[in-house]
């Protein structure tokens, strides 16, 4: 029970900033008075609809009464014969009383005084008919009835129009937090993407920055310490690269594309790799046959770059990297982590890390992606956990 609250706190809890809440606030109060505004506005119309069916059908039944009164009293008239009118004078929701010329009561149970003029009024809270059509029958002139229980009627509905407003506004509340929520967690997400980003930059930077820094201190260097400053050196460019192809607008002006000898460019570019692979033992087999293909050389470059640079990161100690180039495939193989299933079809996506074990900061297969689309060139990716992953590439 006690897992289930934390759960539930953690998922209705939302962490912002000042900026991000403000933009919260205004978007859930923008939206729950326009439907305040609205939803008051179809209650009143509502309650006001009803109260005035209610009136006409209190009038209809009152002037539906008042002329079987005056059937009655005519008919005993004429037949001569003895008036009975007790089943109208004991109805709980009506008052009755029969006036003569001069406005003397002659019988029944309304007591108030009023002006005996022919037409249906309001009185406080409560409607009377006042009815000439007997005649003078009976020596009645004057037919008086009083609705009792209109105003309890309208009570009520006023009362039910109330609690359903109350309910479905607050349901609209909810809806409109959920809402809320729902816009805010993309600007939420992006932000968090765009810290953990920066952290990891600079977690990024900093290690080469940090080689290069220890190894400049001696005045001469030994070949292990040219070595550590070659790899750091190489590691920013590659960083430094990456990101002005993410974000600057003007990759497009740079581009160069011209038919591009592969097999040799491949084997250029593993150059950079030997000391690294070298440092964790990683052994790289290499299947190559001549290949050439239309593309700019630094966006190939890139590409290769970043997922044999990540298959030699996420291999295991004394792992083993094939790379194959055939039948215009580019094949790279690891052995090493792995990535889960689930996490296959985020990979790609920018700023997303399917693992924490190394550094990066996620772009590298983002870039991956964009080249390929730019190529027309299809790729696949699978993975086993802990034993494989392979990159494929048909051009």
């Amino acid at each position: 029970m006690e897992n289930a609250i934390i759960n539930f706190q953690k998922e209705y809890t939302i962490d912002l900033t000042r900026s991000e809440k403000v933009t919260f606030i205004r978007f859930l109060s923008l939206y729950l008075g326009a439907s305040f505004i609205l939803l008051l506005l179809l209650s009143l119309l509502y309650y006001q609809n009803e109260k005035t069916l209610h009136l006409d059908l209190a009038k209809t039944k009152m002037e539906n009464i008042s002329s079987q009164l005056s059937s009655r009293i005519i008919f005993s008239h004429m037949m001569d014969s003895k008036l009975d009118i007790d089943d109208y004078l004991n109805m709980k929701q009506y008052e009755i009383a029969f006036y003569d010329r001069d406005g003397k009561k002659i019988l029944g149970n309304f007591n108030d005084k009023i002006k005996l003029e022919n037409g249906f009024y309001q009185r406080k809270n409560n409607y009377i008919l006042v009815d000439n059509s007997t005649f003078g029958h009976l020596g009645i002139f004057h037919t008086v009835i009083k609705d009792k229980l209109f105003h309890s009627l309208v009570h009520t509905t006023r009362n039910k129009v109330l609690v359903v407003f109350l309910i479905t506004y607050s349901f609209i509340a909810l809806i409109g937090f959920f809402l809320a929520k729902l816009f805010i967690k993309p600007i939420k997400d992006e932000r968090e993407k765009l810290n953990n980003f920066i952290k990891d930059t600079t977690h990024e930077l900093n290690t080469p920055i940090s080689a290069i820094l220890m190894s400049s201190e001696s005045d001469n260097l030994t070949k292990k310490q040219l070595e550590r400053v070659k790899l750091a050196v190489h590691r920013i460019s590659e960083i430094y690269s990456d990101l002005t192809y993410i974000f600057l607008e003007e990759k497009d002006e740079n581009r160069v594309v011209h038919e591009l000898e592969l097999k040799a460019l491949i084997e250029e570019q593993l150059k950079y790799f030997e000391v690294i692979a070298l440092k964790r033992k990683i052994t790289i087999h290499l299947d190559l046959e001549e290949f050439s293909y239309k593309i700019d050389k630094n966006d190939f470059i890139r590409l290769f770059n970043n997922i044999l640079s990540n298959a030699i990161k996420y291999n295991k100690k004394e792992g083993e990297v094939f790379i194959t180039l055939k039948n215009s495939t580019l094949s790279i193989k690891d052995t090493g982590i792995g990535i889960e299933k689930k996490k296959l079809n985020d990979i790609f996506n920018r700023y997303y890390r399917a693992t924490k074990e190394q550094g990066g900061f996620g772009i590298g297969l983002n870039i991956v992606q964009n080249i390929c689309k730019e190529y027309d060139i299809s790729f696949d990716v699978k993975s086993k956990e802990r034993k494989e992953t392979t990159f494929t590439f048909k051009f």
